[in-house]
């Protein structure tokens, strides 16, 4: 299968695992997942979904030489999101606004019921080694560390917004030694930490965002609540839950409201002295290793004073949010 990619460009997937695995319906179904959420109305013509990052993120263990069972770790790594993706973390009650980490708590059980472990079992490939992310550095760490994970949807955002052209520059100056991602001098370490910050100010945690995932949030937990959709249909794709809600937009004026909402067709500010209500976005930012003077250091050893905006950037932001009806 020939496969061209935003980020990495073109490559040929022809391994029958990975094959079988993509053309599954629970990673299908990603390609009707929006990767950020629900930001069309916010940032028109920047739509990209769970599906591309989910190839990117295997196309980018790949590259680096990862072993088979890590690059299907990292393909399957976000099959557990709900339509809107974090936007569940506003949802029900389950997930957290600070930590966006519902999809994670669901991620095996999900796996366990989808067809994934009957085709790795055909290829006699153990599904608990590969749900197990301590096997695999590359694919996953926490933050302030870097991964594939985050690699991929950080340089996939800024892609897409228009920050960078597409990822070269920093796919040609990261290493992948020893489980770790190192990029080759601090130059090119430091660019990547500061262009993930401001990809973090902009968009991850910025106010568009929380705007997003309250509204997105109340809409979903309304319809919810009038019993207009399931649980369970928030596992479907954005369009499937979005059809089935808005039939009931012209005979509920409440409903009506907040899809508007959700849509930005109504003002709203950030006024920590008049809201009605508060939101949290979880908010990243990131360390890397790079080589410098002979040594593996990160940039904050480099630059202390990196260490003031990890320390600031890494607690959830806060929003008071009032609109004008």
């Amino acid at each position: 299968m020939k496969f061209t990619d935003r980020v990495y460009g073109n490559f040929e997937i022809d391994e029958p695992v990975i094959l079988e695995l993509i053309n599954s319906k629970t990673i299908q179904r990603l390609k009707d997942i929006d990767q950020a959420g629900y930001f069309e109305p916010y940032f028109p013509g920047t739509a990209h979904s769970r599906f591309e990052h989910s190839i990117g993120v295997y196309l980018l263990l790949k590259m680096y030489g990862a072993p088979i069972e890590e690059q299907i770790a990292g393909l399957i790594h976000d099959v557990s999101h709900s339509a809107f993706s974090h936007c569940i973390d506003y949802v029900l009650d389950a997930g957290s606004e600070k930590e966006h980490n519902h999809q994670d708590n669901v991620f095996d059980e999900f796996v366990r019921k989808s067809e994934i472990p009957e085709i790795l079992k055909k290829y006699n490939l153990d599904l608990d080694y590969i749900l197990d992310d301590k096997y695999f550095p590359l694919k996953e760490k926490d933050l302030p560390d870097l991964c594939a994970d985050r690699i991929d949807y950080s340089l996939r955002t800024a892609t897409v917004f228009r920050e960078i052209e597409n990822g070269k520059y920093f796919i040609d100056n990261l290493l992948a030694e020893n489980g770790q991602w190192i990029f080759k001098d601090f130059e090119s370490a430091e660019k990547y930490a500061k262009l993930f910050l401001k990809l973090n100010t902009d968009y991850y945690a910025g106010l568009p965002s929380a705007v997003m995932f309250r509204t997105v949030g109340d809409y979903l937990r309304y319809a919810l609540s009038k019993s207009y959709i399931s649980e369970t249909d928030l596992y479907t794709t954005d369009k499937i839950v979005l059809e089935k809600i808005e039939q009931h937009i012209k005979t509920d004026s409440k409903l009506s409201l907040l899809f508007d909402r959700m849509n930005n067709k109504i003002g709203f500010r950030n006024d920590p002295s008049d809201y009605t209500g508060k939101v949290f976005c979880k908010s990243r930012v990131v360390n890397p290793l790079c080589k410098h003077d002979g040594k593996i250091m990160r940039v904050s050893e480099v630059n202390p004073s990196w260490n003031d905006i990890i320390k600031q950037e890494s607690e959830p932001k806060e929003y008071f949010l009032k609109f004008d009806k």
